[in-house]
């Protein structure tokens, strides 16, 4: 795997909040649980698992939240890539339904823990808009609206005047309001969830990239780069987008896609008032979407995919920069001050992957760009069942570690897709 594109850049590493010491494993010893990767599924998973008197070690390769849980674009949605009534056709009535639940709560699971451990997280919830680009989608989201409504959530249908006035451009047919979502500052987040679990009882240790990972007897020897080894019944591995071979063919089950943001410089008052006023998220219908937001500074982000490689130079931002202004002409001659990106786990089937390949070993990917959702929810989904044993506990079964087959001409076409989704600015005229 090539060298990541460093953390610094994103404007999140900026304006977050200080990290909590999180030294490297020095020394060898025992854990209850091992849990690999620090970011928001791994945190999470040993903050609920301290709260449960079970005491977890956290080893992180580089820093807390360095790989996509700090570079995301902070946009807590709920609900997956499938709706409710999608869920039910491909899992089944009882699975479909407990999925699209567990779903629907996922951005409460993050506001509730900001407020609970009285994180230092810039946030708003004001709602998620998704606008419809096309006639197709515009009957989309009266579905999806539709689905989640007979489910409880508030959520409404906004016709064109209403999703430009929202919106801040004109560009949109419709969409629609799902009040459930919101904003945070995702690295900010991720320290808070640090910072938490750390209160709670857990052990995290950053700079300690795990190299090996063996299995002795009826447990687990786990061993850092730098020769520390700690023993445990249960490792609990979660890298995401960042997946390297320390399980065979594990990486070869996701498409770990670049998402590539950029930021300006802060808004004046006027142009701030007049792209999203009434502070929601959006990201719209496209297949290859693109999403924005206002941070907490005033800034507008946008976001969408970028090369599949890592970036090269400003060149590679550029189609972002332009439809920024094929979106909000009024920021013409706006300029930019952060560019950065982030790997996104993409699954064959777009929903997130649950395995236990081996006793004690336990595997969560495949992000689907909802993570900050998604694995916060998860997370405290996975430390239920490492202490209770019960499958129900998580929302998906769990299934084996399939690798896509000519994984590499599946990046290959991914790869093409997304040239040409540049070229065209996002298919934006």
């Amino acid at each position: 795997m090539a060298e990541p594109f460093p953390l610094a850049p994103a404007l999140w590493a900026t304006t977050a909040a200080p990290a909590p010491e999180t030294p490297p494993l020095t020394e060898s010893g025992r854990a209850d649980v091992v849990i690999v990767g620090g970011g928001f599924c791994g945190l999470s998973t040993a903050l609920h698992l301290a709260e449960r008197g079970i005491r977890p070690v956290v080893l992180e390769a580089r820093d807390v939240g360095f790989g996509g849980s700090g570079r995301n674009g902070g946009q807590v949605i709920p609900g997956l890539k499938y709706d409710p009534a999608d869920l039910v056709a491909k899992l089944g009535r009882e699975r479909g339904e407990r999925l699209a639940r567990f779903a629907g709560g996922t951005a409460d699971t993050v506001f509730d823990l900001i407020a609970r451990h009285g994180m230092d997280v810039p946030h708003r919830r004001a709602g998620w808009i998704q606008g419809a680009h096309t006639e197709a989608g515009l009957a989309e989201v009266a579905r999806r609206t539709e689905q989640w409504i007979a489910l409880g959530a508030p959520a409404q249908v906004l016709d064109k005047a209403e999703t430009d006035r929202l919106l801040g451009t004109e560009r949109y047919l419709g969409g629609w309001l799902d009040h459930r979502g919101g904003a945070i500052q995702p690295l900010s987040y991720a320290r808070g969830l640090a910072r938490a679990a750390l209160k709670a009882g857990a052990a995290i240790h950053g700079g300690s990239p795990v190299t090996g990972l063996a299995r002795t007897g009826s447990g687990w020897t786990v061993t850092t780069a730098q020769g520390a080894r700690l023993s445990t019944e249960r490792v609990v591995l979660c890298t995401n987008g960042y997946t390297g071979a320390l399980w065979p063919g594990l990486a070869q089950t996701v498409i770990a896609a670049n998402s590539f943001q950029i930021a300006t410089a802060p808004l004046s008052d006027n142009l701030r008032r007049s792209i999203l006023p009434e502070g929601q998220v959006s990201s719209d219908t496209r297949k290859l979407l693109l999403y924005f937001r206002l941070d907490h500074t005033g800034r507008l982000l946008m976001g969408g995919r970028g090369p599949f490689r890592e970036p090269r130079g400003p060149a590679d931002w550029a189609h972002l920069e332009r439809i920024v202004g094929k979106l909000f002409p009024q920021l013409d001659g706006t300029a930019f001050d952060h560019r950065w990106c982030g790997r996104v786990a993409i699954t064959r089937d777009f929903l997130p992957h649950l395995h236990e390949p081996a006793p004690g070993l336990l595997i969560d990917i495949g992000c689907q760009g909802r993570g900050v959702g998604l694995q916060s929810s998860m997370g405290r989904a996975i430390a239920d069942y490492l202490a209770t044993g019960n499958a129900d506990a998580l929302p998906l079964p769990l299934t084996p570690v399939a690798p896509l087959p000519m994984h590499a001409l599946h990046r290959l076409y991914v790869s093409a897709i997304i040239a040409w989704y540049r070229l065209s600015d996002g298919g934006i005229r």
